[in-house]
């Protein structure tokens, strides 16, 4: 490889920087950089951005120089723009910063009191990091792809790098000492040392002239007003899910941000950071402990905030054959079954379960906030699929966490806060519900989760942030994400003689966040079980779905679909308020008539609404229609009825002596696990109840398994 001529590149980016131009419809040139110089020299712009775009068309061969050395040639623009910068100052400009002040009455000291032919060290003259007011960031091509973080390896240092991630960690903002400033004791001469890595040697004796011919040895005090200090942050991101390989833990990488760098990102926002790959150099006894290895970070040029939405839409669009497919006849239903083809039945759920991947519509009425997420709840039998689906919705959303309720602590659910390595201060790193923002976090056995942890979920549900007051931090974090959970009967099978606390032992004020509250029961039914049997066997054969009339779409093609239904953003007109008031009147009214299991409040009206803007962008629609409301009103109660579908008959039925009977053991129960039967035949007797009635209620819950009965027939263990 050639060696590069430096000096002509320097005249090239000179030129760029002096004569590029971009013209608009109306033929009028605007002269990009010379503006941003002249903002540069009037104090009215500190970072200026080098499109490396701009310079491609100015000159293809210098971006590759650019992007494979770009620390070179980021301080080669630095030296241009010093020299250049006083040309583009107005005369009647006067800077009134506490620094220039500072430097013009250096010089003017400096001046009257040098001797003539007098050569002063190097170290005291004011280095050009310290008369510098401006930063030089680039900015990558527009052509580029992003590097996904575990591609990023030794041979990209040195180099310009895109990658995206989500922030799991950011500091506070710090100053960092960029030149130190030292005064003599002795000689009164000021020396100025540039630093450049994270830790520095402060220099101890006096380099002047002074000093060291009259031998006096001065000693150097450090003085904060002439040193100059840079803002600082560090941020940590981790790889997107849909990056991570199965089995792999996924990666992190520690970005540093200096200058206007600082401030653009947060725990749980998705970013694109455009920078520098370098080793972290230690110095001391940090890198003897090191070894030889070596720590990396990225020195940041841009941050941008990603909206997943928009580049999916942009990277992949849908052809036009492919949504001509999907917008056919009964696609509602194609979009549904094509969610976790593998599962037999459950197609209302997996309706239901597509209109929380689409959403609905965010409402911000007089600063009020209205959720449009929806949160679902599958509740049943073990053996019913449930984490299966879960699995499946947490690998086709877009942005995604899974998690169970033993294995997440309420910490590990909202945000835990940590010290910070290179501070020593506190610090905040987001949990699963904060990195799931903008997207669906999947909680299994989420009836296995403690009381105290549960509790940090009320706040997401509803508000769609997390309130942190924790070793003096005091914010609030974003988590709009929609939660879908997967819950146990308490006593291994559903009981439908019990009402829903009792069975899933949940408090009311979480059942009630959820939209949708599906009890999926394992009912023995020959010619169900049969159908069942011989799709799991063909699955478990053939490694795929038994051949049916529709054939399920890929997960590809409905990522893209559900990404462009999430860019609807429709309305619901006014002649279908009535209807929508009248609907959930009549809700209101047969839960209170049929003493209804579940709870109807207005959440359930706000569900409606979500349920059917969904589904208006389900059709990319941008006007709600009476279908959809009727057919959100039909999974509520589909919902309802999974719940209330407690006999065959469908109806109420008053508890039979059995039940009765439970009860009187229950309380017998309460403040022990164990009960003698001698002890329950004396209480059941005083009720009015003979030995046969006690004797079938004690075999009907064994069966149940909600106690167990020793050999001799004489205790019962409550499980």
């Amino acid at each position: 490889m050639a060696k590069r001529d430096y000096e002509k590149d320097k005249e090239q980016l000179k030129m760029f920087l002096m004569e590029y131009c971009t013209q608009d419809a109306s033929g009028k040139k605007t002269f990009k950089y010379c503006n941003q110089l002249t903002k540069l020299a009037h104090r009215e712009q500190v970072a200026m951005w080098v499109e490396l775009d701009d310079l491609c068309e100015f000159n293809e061969d210098i971006v590759d120089a650019v992007r494979s050395n770009t620390r070179r040639y980021n301080n080669l623009l630095s030296d241009i723009v010093f020299e250049i910068l006083p040309t583009f100052v107005q005369k009647d400009f006067v800077a009134k910063d506490v620094l220039d002040v500072y430097i013009e009455h250096r010089l003017m000291m400096e001046n009257r009191m040098r001797q003539p032919n007098e050569h002063r060290d190097a170290r005291n003259k004011f280095p050009s990091e310290l008369i510098r007011r401006y930063e030089i960031y680039f900015r990558d091509l527009s052509t580029n792809k992003n590097v996904p973080i575990r591609e990023v390896k030794a041979e990209n240092i040195g180099k310009l790098v895109t990658v995206r991630g989500i922030v799991t960690r950011c500091t506070e903002v710090k100053p960092m000492l960029s030149v130190a400033t030292y005064t003599c004791d002795q000689c009164g001469a000021e020396t100025y040392q540039p630093i450049a890595s994270l830790s520095f040697m402060p220099i101890i004796m006096c380099p002047s002239d002074d000093c060291r011919i009259n031998k006096s040895g001065g000693r150097l005090y450090l003085q904060s007003r002439g040193s100059k200090f840079v803002k600082f942050q560090e941020v940590k991101i981790q790889e997107h899910s849909d990056q991570v390989p199965v089995g792999h833990i996924p990666r992190t990488l520690t970005i540093f941000c200096r200058g206007e760098v600082t401030r653009k990102a947060l725990p749980g926002d998705h970013i694109a950071v455009t920078g520098v790959f370098l080793p972290l150099i230690k110095q001391g006894y940090n890198q003897l402990r090191g070894g030889l290895l070596s720590e990396t970070y990225l020195e940041a040029h841009e941050i941008m905030s990603l909206n997943k939405t928009d580049e999916d839409k942009t990277n992949n669009p849908l052809t036009p054959e492919e949504l001509a497919t999907l917008t056919e006849d009964d696609f509602y239903t194609k979009l549904a079954m094509s969610l976790a083809p593998e599962i037999y039945g459950h197609l209302d759920v997996k309706k239901a379960l597509l209109l929380l991947l689409v959403g609905g519509v965010d409402k911000r009425p007089d600063g009020m906030k209205i959720r449009g997420n929806i949160n679902i709840c599958l509740m049943g039998d073990p053996g019913v699929a449930k984490s299966q689906l879960l699995g499946y919705i947490n690998r086709l959303a877009p942005r995604s966490q899974y998690t169970t309720g033993r294995g997440s602590s309420g910490v590990g659910l909202t945000a835990s806060v940590m010290k910070d390595p290179i501070t020593g201060e506190m610090m905040l790193e987001g949990g699963a519900l904060v990195l799931a923002d903008k997207g669906v976090c999947c909680i299994d056995e989420f009836d296995k989760m403690a009381d105290e942890d549960r509790t940090a979920i009320h706040e997401v549900m509803e508000q769609q942030t997390i309130s942190i007051a924790k070793a003096g931090i005091m914010t609030c974090l974003n988590a709009r994400v929609s939660i879908l959970a997967a819950a146990n009967p308490a006593y291994g099978r559903y009981n439908p003689k019990r009402t829903i606390e009792q069975n899933i032992q949940l408090p009311a004020a979480l059942l009630s966040r959820f939209d949708i509250l599906w009890l999926i029961q394992d009912k023995a039914d020959r010619d169900n079980d049969l159908r069942l049997a011989k799709h799991i066997t063909y699955v478990h054969q053939y490694s795929k779905q038994p051949p049916t009339q529709t054939e399920a779409l890929d997960m590809s093609i409905m990522r893209k679909y559900i990404a462009m239904c999430k860019m609807k953003d429709p309305s619901i007109p006014e002649d279908l308020t009535d209807f929508i008031v009248s609907s959930y009147v009549e809700l209101r009214k047969d839960a209170r008539n049929s003493r209804d299991m579940t709870f109807t409040s207005a959440r359930n009206l706000l569900g409606i609404l979500r349920l059917s803007t969904a589904l208006a962008r389900l059709r990319l629609s941008n006007i709600v229609e009476k279908a959809d409301v009727n057919e959100a009103i039909r999974l509520m109660e589909m919902s309802k009825d999974s719940l209330n579908q407690t006999f065959e008959n469908n109806g109420y039925r008053p508890p039979n002596v059995n039940d009765k009977i439970f009860e009187l053991i229950s309380e017998l129960a309460a403040e022990k696990k164990t009960v003698l039967v001698s002890d329950a035949l004396e209480k059941c007797a005083s009720k009015g109840y003979n030995p046969d009635q006690v004797d079938a209620c004690i075999e009907e819950y064994e069966q149940l398994n909600v106690w167990l009965v020793n050999q001799t027939r004489t205790k019962l263990t409550l499980v």
